[in-house]
């Protein structure tokens, strides 16, 4: 009876091994399709992007705008072609995920200046409005995960406020900029937001990220500042605590750090967990090894 005792002792462990194991294999399996299926999705945003794009600026004579829009082909092509773009299919563990950042405000707000500070570190004086869109690409490491910030940098001109449909879809993360020296530019981060949600349509609006840069701190020392910190404060608590940062571009002030928030934002509204998929999983051999996967279970 002892060893009958002990072997069904013995066996119980294994029974719920077997059934963890197999609730896990199609817990990850239906993760994978879940990841096939965005990036199939982040394809056909981003070709319906081009498109759309083509057809309204088809007619422009502007060199600006034609290089633009074969810089966003030639993004197009290197998603579709690059090896990057099947770690969503093969990379076992270390994945990269692309996640999308749209920055809006605006014109002259210092949209095009915080990217090109946190991407290249670099800042120019020379200020050069953007047309239509523009966008920087970052690879950034997060607890020991790789991904691509696909940073989109739009323009502030009411003109060109009509191409936000073919831009803002496919969002992980919004960034609203605006001059902490221009109250006008405050009081339209709500126009902005709005905007953006009516457009980009995303699936859970009300917990959509968002993040809120209040640049141009360094100007005048500071004096010339209209917007005060308790005011921006108050408008972020107002709509659901939005990450709030005072940044200057030409500085480096808060841009990295503001970055990583939007970096963290991003990467919990694409995907909640990273997991590592083993060709096989042997669970009746008693000197297997634990293998690292990524995650806590």
């Amino acid at each position: 009876m002892l060893n009958k005792t002990n072997n069904q002792t013995k066996l119980s462990p294994k029974l719920s091994l077997n059934s963890f194991t197999n609730y896990r294999s199609f817990q990850l399996l239906h993760k994978r399709e879940r990841e096939k299926k965005k990036l199939e999705n982040t394809l056909k945003n981003t070709l319906e992007s081009f498109s759309q794009f083509s057809c309204q600026t088809n007619k422009s004579t502007s060199p600006l705008t034609r290089f633009q829009y074969r810089k966003f082909f030639l993004l197009f092509l290197s998603i579709c072609t690059s090896a990057d773009s099947l770690v969503f299919f093969t990379m076992p563990s270390r994945r990269r995920t692309l996640l999308k950042v749209i920055i809006l405000g605006d014109s002259g707000v210092g949209k095009t200046s915080l990217m090109n500070q946190y991407v290249n570190k670099k800042f120019s004086n020379q200020y050069k409005a953007t047309i239509g869109a523009d966008f920087l690409t970052k690879e950034v490491q997060f607890e020991d995960r790789l991904f691509t910030l696909q940073i989109w940098d739009t323009a502030g001109q009411e003109r060109f406020q009509s191409l936000g449909v073919a831009f803002y879809r496919g969002a992980d993360c919004c960034v609203l900029v605006y001059d902490v020296n221009s109250m006008k530019s405050f009081d339209n981060l709500n126009n902005w937001r709005e905007e953006f949600l009516i457009q980009a349509s995303p699936s859970d609006p009300e917990n959509f990220p968002f993040v809120v840069l209040g640049n141009k701190i360094d100007v005048d020392g500071g004096n010339s500042r209209v917007v005060s910190l308790k005011k921006a404060r108050a408008w972020c608590a107002s709509k659901g605590n939005i990450p709030y940062f005072e940044t200057s571009a030409k500085e480096g002030v808060n841009v990295e750090e503001a970055f990583q928030c939007i970096a963290k934002d991003a990467l919990k509204s694409g995907e909640e967990e990273d997991i590592y998929l083993p060709d096989t999983i042997d669970v009746g051999s008693s000197s297997s090894q634990p293998r690292s996967s990524g995650c806590e279970c």
